[in-house]
């Protein structure tokens, strides 16, 4: 494997086939400025084309906050508004790579997970969270929307649960996500949180990559399909992971009592 590229906002590091990608301006809060927009897309598309990448980590440096947002300093820099609208388009950009990632991505939420923060952090497909850690979307409270992370939101979230979030601008504890179905886990502490992740994303890099590819592109594909239709390319979808030698082999290895050997084919 080839040595994981460098960048200016963002720490990439690779070990037993895990990518950690730490979003780097701790004195900041991690903000999702234009280039650590630009540095997370450039991190997590090197992870979707390396094959020795079978599981991501998505987290922020130091203990304040996994990420604060958007960098509000944008507001009012001498940007012309239409150059600010294109600009933004990193958020779709980000938030599709994300979904067509082809590999699971666990979200260490080290500490405050705010506004984009926020949505980052609902476009991970498992959450563990260290117990001070808080979620939100502030926006309304200096007169914003939460328009670019809403669609991920929405399909993370209950309805009432989201709009009181959006409506009222409050922060909620790591606990009351749980509750709510968003947060897999919370730890009281940050030790415990990187044991918790460690673990996790072992047992994933242990599976086969072609089966949680498939698996998972079909999750996220049905997800805003017709009812018939879900089914339908559903039952197409079970028949590509039967036909691939990792299913094969699990039914071997099953039936001859041992652990299976799985090769991503």
């Amino acid at each position: 494997m080839a040595d994981p590229p460098r960048f200016d906002e963002v720490l990439l590091d690779v070990a037993a086939r895990v990518a950690t990608v730490t979003l780097n301006r701790p004195e900041q809060r991690n903000p999702l400025s234009s280039g650590m927009l630009r540095d997370v897309g450039g991190a997590l598309a090197w992870c979707r084309a390396e094959p020795e990448v079978r599981v991501v980590v998505l987290t922020g440096a130091g203990d304040r906050a996994f990420c604060a947002g958007a960098d509000l300093s944008s507001f009012q820099a001498e940007v012309p508004e239409l150059q600010r609208h294109h600009d933004r388009h990193r958020f779709v950009d980000l938030f599709l790579l994300l979904q067509d990632l082809g590999k699971p991505v666990i979200g260490r939420i080290n500490g405050h997970a705010l506004a984009g923060g926020f949505g980052l952090a609902c476009a991970c497909d498992l959450l563990f969270a260290v117990r001070t850690a808080t979620f939100g979307t502030p926006e309304v409270n200096v007169g914003v929307w939460p328009a670019m992370i809403q669609a991920v939101l929405a399909r993370n979230l209950p309805r009432k649960v989201l709009l009181e979030m959006e409506l009222l601008g409050d922060r909620w504890p790591a606990e009351r996500m749980r509750e709510v179905g968003l947060v897999n886990a919370v730890t009281d502490t940050l030790a415990e949180l990187d044991q918790l992740t460690a673990d996790v994303a072992g047992r994933l890099a242990r599976k086969s990559p072609a089966v949680l590819r498939l698996g998972r592109d079909s999750f996220y594909r049905q997800q805003d399909m017709e009812f018939r239709a879900a089914l339908e390319y559903l039952q197409s979808q079970l028949t590509l992971v039967t036909l691939s030698e990792d299913a094969k082999e699990g039914v071997a290895a099953f039936f001859q009592k041992r652990e299976p050997e799985f090769r991503g084919r």
